[in-house]
């Protein structure tokens, strides 16, 4: 998926069934709540991924509080569609995860 550009509909489908547990789409935006079991660990998370979203010049929406991190994401240059470089972001959020 290296190419940057909106997903269609059924492409969107493919992805939540098939390749991304646990994301859904709310308020038009690829959406996942990440658990961990303390502030540290899920700051380091958010670090690691910073890193990542920061090489791909990509950045998630999110938000922390103790070991929760809330994530949305969305292309905001492409007029705030899902696109496939968000599920290539969420792909790497996943593995981080693990």
């Amino acid at each position: 998926m290296s190419d940057r550009r909106p997903l269609t509909p059924a492409e969107l489908d493919e992805a939540l069934d098939q390749k991304l547990e646990g994301w859904s789409i709310v308020d038009g935006k690829l959406h996942k709540t990440f658990q961990f079991p303390n502030f540290a660990q899920a700051l380091g998370w958010m670090v690691s991924v910073g890193v990542y979203a920061e090489k791909m010049k990509h950045h998630p929406e999110w938000s922390n509080v103790y070991g929760r991190v809330t994530v949305n994401l969305v292309t905001h240059d492409m007029d705030n569609q899902i696109s496939t470089w968000d599920i290539k972001l969420a792909r790497r959020m996943d593995k981080l995860s693990q």
